[in-house]
Parts: C-alpha cells; sequence; structure tokens
C-alpha cells in the first residue's frame, strides 16, 4: 500500500531512540573496531570497515545477552553480511562468496542461500534492497547468462518473501509478485516434477554435493526440495489469500496438501523414524541425514509421537550430536565423513552453516509449535544447540565464518582459502530473534513472543530497534528490575510505549 511505503521512509528518516542508546551504542563502536582490527578488506563491496559501525547503528536491533560468545557472534555475522551487499546495474544484491567464484553468475551472484539472505536480512532497519535482490534472481539474474541460474539451486522464495513480509510489512510489493511466483512454481514442475507427484533433485543443485544419499546425476526424491516446493505452495496460497485471488489459492492449498501427503507417505521410514531421501530407483536410502529434519522447517509434518521420534537423533552422540556442531548426516553410519576432506565440498557428515541454520529453526519450530517438541526435547537442548553453533565461529582464536568444519575439532575443511572467509550461506541473527528471543511475526496486526532461553540461564537481556510492520519494537528482560531500571520481568515496547509484560519469560502475544 502506498502508505506503507510512506510511513517506512518517514520511519527510516527518524532519529533512532535506543534504551541505554550511548551504551548500546558503545558496545557496537567495540566490536566493530575489533573486527575491523582482524581484517585485511581484501574486498570492498557497497559498505567498507569503516563505515560498518554508522551502518549496523541505522540498521541492526540492538542485542545484549549475558553469553559473550552468542552476542559477540550475532554482531560479527551482521558486520560479515553487510560485506555482501553489492550494487549492480540491475539492482542491490548480496553475494554468497566474498571472492568470485568460477560456478557463480554474473556479479558473483548465486541463488543458493537466497532464502537463507531474505530471512536474515528482514530484520534490518533499512533493508529495502531485498526487493531488488529479489527482484534481480526474478528477472535479470538469467539473462545473458548461457544458462539458467535462479534454478541452478532449489530454493525457498515464496515462503522467504512471505516471511518477509510479515515484518516489512509492503502489500503491493508482495502482491505485484504473484503471478511471476506462480509462474515460477510451474516452471519448477515442468524441470523437476514426476509422474508420482514428488519433486526430484541432484545434491549438487541442493548446494549440498558428495553427500551420503545423493549424487550429481541421480534423480533422487530428497527431502530438501520437496520441502522447499512444499513450503512454497503454502506461502503461495497465503499470498493469493491477501491479493484476494480466491481460484489461484484454492489451487496452492491442494498442491501444498498433496506434496504432504506425498512427502509423508514417501521419504518418511517407518523402522528408522526419520525422513529420507528416496533414490531414483525406488528405495529409501539407508542413511539418515540433517535434511530429514527440513520439513519441520516448513510445518509440514503432523504432530505425533510417531514423527517425533526423530528429534531424538539431534541430541544423540551416534546421531547428529556432535563435539563442535551438529553434523550432516549421522555419526553412526558407515561411510561418515569418507569421501574426502576439503577437496571437494563434502556433505556426508561435516558441519555445515547452511544446514545447522535449517535444523535449529526445525528444532524451535518443533519444540514451540507441536504439543511433542517438549515431550521429546528440551528448551536446554536448543538453546546448548544455538550456543555451540555460534561457538563454532571461530578461527585462530578470532570470530570467523567458513564453509564447513570438522565436526571434532572444529577446523575449517578449507582451511583460510580465501574464498571461504565470510561464507554468507547461513543464518545466525534469524535464529537468534525467531527462535531464542522468539519473535514471531504474523500476517495480521500482532507479534507473539515466544522464548527458548531456558529458566535461569539469562537474568536479562535486550532485544531493540526490532522493525515490524512500519513500527519498531524493543523487548527488555530483567529478573531483578536493576539491570535496565524498568521494572521485572518481561517488557515489550511498541514505538517507545509499553505495550506488554509478564514476570515469567513465557510465551505472550502482543497487538500493534
Amino acid at each position: 500500500m502506498k502508505f506503507n511505503k510512506i510511513a517506512c521512509a518517514l520511519l527510516s528518516l527518524l532519529p533512532f531512540c535506543v534504551f541505554g542508546q550511548g551504551a548500546l551504542e558503545s558496545k557496537i563502536d567495540d566490536y566493530v573496531a575489533k573486527f575491523n582490527s582482524q581484517d585485511d578488506e581484501a574486498v570492498v563491496n557497497k559498505i567498507p570497515n569503516k563505515a560498518s559501525a554508522k551502518w549496523m547503528k541505522e540498521n541492526v536491533p540492538f542485542f545484549a545477552c549475558p553469553d559473550s560468545t552468542l552476542e559477540e557472534i550475532y554482531y560479527f555475522r551482521w558486520w560479515s553480511f553487510r560485506k555482501h551487499i553489492k550494487e549492480t546495474p540491475e539492482g542491490t544484491i548480496l553475494t554468497e562468496f566474498i571472492e568470485p567464484v568460477k560456478h557463480a553468475g554474473k556479479y558473483n551472484s548465486i541463488s543458493c542461500a537466497l532464502g537463507h539472505h531474505i530471512y536474515e536480512g528482514r530484520w534490518l532497519r533499512k533493508g529495502d534492497f531485498l526487493k531488488e535482490y529479489i527482484d534481480f534472481f526474478l528477472y535479470h539474474a538469467d539473462s545473458g547468462q548461457g544458462r539458467d541460474r535462479f534454478h541452478q539451486f532449489s530454493s525457498w522464495v515464496p515462503d522467504a518473501l512471505l516471511a518477509y513480509y510479515m515484518v516489512d510489512n509492503d502489500q503491493d510489493y508482495l502482491v505485484n509478485r504473484l503471478v511471476d511466483l506462480d509462474k515460477d512454481y510451474l516452471k519448477w514442475e515442468e524441470e523437476r516434477l514426476l509422474d508420482n507427484g514428488m519433486f526430484w533433485q541432484y545434491d549438487v543443485r541442493d548446494g549440498m554435493e558428495e553427500s551420503v544419499s545423493g549424487a550429481r546425476k541421480q534423480e533422487n526424491m530428497r527431502p530438501t526440495i520437496n520441502s522447499y516446493m512444499l513450503g512454497n505452495a503454502t506461502a503461495l496460497a497465503k499470498i493469493a489469500n491477501i491479493a484476494g485471488n480466491d481460484s489461484l489459492e484454492n489451487v496452492y492449498v491442494d498442491k501444498a496438501q498433496r506434496l504432504q501427503r506425498l512427502l509423508l507417505d514417501s521419504l518418511w521410514d517407518n523402522e528408522d523414524d526419520f525422513f529420507k531421501t528416496k533414490m531414483e530407483t525406488g528405495e529409501l536410502h539407508s542413511a539418515r541425514e540433517a535434511i530429514g529434519f527440513i520439513p519441520w522447517y516448513f510445518h509440514a509434518v503432523p504432530d505425533k509421537k510417531s514423527f517425533a521420534q526423530a528429534w531424538k537423533q539431534v541430541i544423540d552422540t551416534a546421531g547428529f550430536n556432535a563435539p563442535w556442531g551438529l553434523t550432516t548426516a549421522e555419526r553412526r553410519e558407515p561411510t561418515f565423513r569418507t569421501r574426502g576432506t576439503g577437496s571437494s565440498c563434502e556433505w556426508d557428515g561435516a558441519l555445515w552453516p547452511f544446514a545447522s541454520s535449517q535444523t535449529l529453526r526445525g528444532m524451535a519450530n518443533f519444540l514451540v509449535d507441536y504439543k511433542y517438541g517438549p515431550k521429546t526435547l528440551s528448551k536446554s537442548d536448543f538453546y546448548n544447540a544455538v550456543h555451540q553453533y555460534a561457538a563454532s565461529h571461530v578461527m585462530d582464536g578470532k570470530p570467523y565464518i567458513g564453509e564447513y568444519q570438522d565436526e571434532k575439532t572444529g577446523y575449517w575443511l578449507k582451511g583460510d582459502d580465501p574464498r571461504s572467509k565470510f561464507y554468507n550461506h547461513s543464518t545466525f541473527a534469524d535464529i537468534v530473534i525467531q527462535d531464542l528471543i522468539g519473535f514471531k511475526p504474523s500476517i495480521d496486526g500482532s507479534f507473539f513472543l515466544k522464548p527458548l532461553i531456558p529458566e535461569g540461564e539469562w537474568s536479562y537481556f535486550t532485544l531493540q530497534g526490532l522493525p515490524y510492520k512500519n513500527k519498531i519494537v524493543d523487548i527488555f528482560w530483567d529478573e531483578t528490575g536493576k539491570k535496565y531500571n524498568k521494572g521485572k520481568g518481561l517488557l515489550v515496547y511498541i514505538d517507545g510505549k509499553l505495550a506488554a509484560n509478564s514476570k515469567q519469560l513465557k510465551p505472550i502475544k502482543i497487538k500493534l
């Protein structure tokens, strides 16, 4: 709507007021000074290091908590995310690799982590460039390239775009993309839909080459692309509803329901209690892989005890629980980590932040939205996994994000290869904001807070300057009332006015 666009523009011009602004801005200055001092800045895109503190203060939700590792990596990931914002003749985009790579399209663009980029970037106060980035892949990425760049990798763009809309609230932009998103879904069906109604994909086109169950030339039915397409169909039904297009809404409701039935019937292994890859020869692969958790990312799984059993593997040390994080294949699998080390891109067990992001989102959804979630896992299980993920962001004692890691030592398996530095292939802030703090956007004028911080773990935290539907949300948790001097408990402010409070760190619903 025009009003929303005008409101957004005005909001970006207003001075941003933060509770305890001086201390929080000083915290950003300190973090940025540290990160800048450790960086040779071999590549400079739109925002150089010298402007990074200013950009972060203007854009990034302020965050503070007692977990120093998690807090530092929260700011480090925004600092490194900023490095990938790149202006091109066809709009602003985000890169994945900081250095040019051979398999990229024009301007070093790659669509593999596009969904992750949208989910992460939606929390920026001046994030309109994401629309240019989405449009780049919808309308420009394939022109003059000689091959399909948008569909070079599987993706969940309609789902991510709906998630972005729920924060940004630009209905005109969302509705005006519906026709082309519909055409794109039909193109995916033309390219990857089998006669049985399932989608197939090469593992390399999932961005997960050299995997246990996949192959570069095998047309396997993988939990990845089938979950993505289910999530996309669900999102398209909701976008069509917003647009008032009942007939298209019904089409995508039917597509989503059918694909969900097929996902459950075809990819669920009743013996191993896990979603698995179905080979092109018709049998399920024997291995459990992290991709089997992805259906929960899109709420595609019924709330039944039988399906909940899968999540026991995420805390099992013979399953996916390794000293440095969540593995991409179960550790008991006979061919675990046997496909080489660092020579290619092996997804046969090593830690990949791309997959960790997806598993953590699925885990959070399971704990918050399923009755069997808290009966199977605890908030501490989730918190420990998020903290472990944060702690893995290190090389030579300094904050670092690369491609993939040894699950026992944390060694980055591409070593100090410059192409892997600042690898923008996953989310982190989005996990902190939506899952750990529990800020749950909605389509209507409300939101939920459903924190996953274990009782007694943090005596305080704050998340301030969070943009939501043309307003600013500030959240405080203060057990004693002495940290922020605003009162005890959980307090939520909207545009500086108290909107909700609770003595306990428990779920609450807030209306704008």
